[in-house]
Formats: structure tokens, sequence, C-alpha cells
């Protein structure tokens, strides 16, 4: 296997292998590129996310300026909306389904580090998938680690550090983040606390 093939499978890797090396800066110069684009450009925006992306649907924006590994493991659903300042360490996949928020400064990491520092001190990562099911709103300075998945309807509030899965239909807060309730049927009279639509 390659290093490639090993990173993406979830298995120790290095890094520094050259091609994943080549890789890392072909991704780093198209975000650079994107990120001197002129907002008002929008075409050329979109077309360099979707030469980046393993997959994009029609509709989607990704606010400048957003950082990734390698992009060729990044896959969004439509309607995509992502504010300032995402960053994802892509070196596994990340799904993220349709109709999906993120606010600013969201970063999904996928990299792992052996916790053992004589075997970290070889050089050896990991990389494990981050899957975000549909109509998911992540708040601003939100983290998700590694081997997480997030279920569809979710809210996750601001600030957040994803370390386990969340299921669907809830709201969840904190660090680490944790359920706090199911989103019900009474949550459609109000777009803010106790502030009717």
């Amino acid at each position: 296997m390659t290093e490639k093939e090993k990173m993406i499978a979830g298995k120790p890797y290095f890094a520094s292998d050259r091609e994943l090396q080549k890789s890392r800066l072909e991704a780093q110069r198209s975000c650079h590129r994107y990120n001197q684009i002129d907002p008002k450009n929008y075409k050329e925006r979109k077309a360099l996310i979707r030469g980046l992306f393993a997959m994009t649907d029609t509709l989607f924006c990704v606010e400048q300026p957003f950082y990734c590994d390698y992009g060729f493991n990044i896959t969004i659903g439509n309607n995509f909306f992502s504010n300032y300042h995402l960053t994802i360490l892509d070196c596994a996949p990340v799904t993220i389904g349709e109709n999906v928020m993120f606010g600013p400064n969201v970063a999904i990491y996928t990299a792992g580090h052996p916790i053992h520092a004589e075997t970290r001190n070889t050089g050896l990562e990991y990389a494990l998938p981050v899957t975000i099911g549909n109509n998911v709103w992540i708040g601003g300075n939100t983290v998700i680690n590694p081997n997480v998945s997030i279920g569809e309807n979710t809210v996750i509030g601001s600030g957040s550090v994803v370390t386990k899965d969340i299921p669907s239909n809830v709201i969840a807060v904190g660090n680490p983040c944790k359920v706090l309730r199911e989103i019900t049927e009474e949550d459609k009279k109000y777009y803010f606390k106790n502030f009717t639509v």
C-alpha cells in the first residue's frame, strides 16, 4: 500500500511521503489562490472549489478564507454554506450532507498522532473520517475531531469540541460536546429562545 492509500484507509502512515507532500502543496496553492479571488467573482470561486473538492453539488458557498490539507477527501451536498475561516484537515474522508451551515472558524480534524511520544516521534500519523448529516447547523468556533458522525437535523452550539458521535435531531453543546436536548415540533414556533416566528 502507498502512504496515501494507508492514510485514506485509516492505517498509520507517514505524512512526509513525497506524494502526500506534493498533494498538500497543491492544495495549499489552491487555497491561496481561492483566498485571493475578489469576493464578487463568485463563478471563479465556485470553479476553484469544484476543482479542489472530491464532490460538490449545484448550490454552495465557502466564504474566504478557507484552508484544507488535500481537498480530494472533501464531499459537500447541495445548499452548503460555510462562514469565514473554515479549516478542514481532510487526511481521511469528510462527508457533509445537504442544507448544512457552518458558522465562522469551524475546524474539522481527521488527522491524529499516536499518544505515546516514542511512537509519535517516528513521524507516524493516522486519519479517521468525519461525517455530517443533512440539515445540520454547526455554530462558530466549533472543533470536530476524528472519527465523529453528526446526525441529521442536529444543531451544534458555538464553541463546542465534538469528540464523539452526536445523534440526529438534537441540540448539543460544550467541551466535550454533549446532547442538551432533543429538537421537537415546539421549536418551529421560535426563531431564537422565546422570540416567536
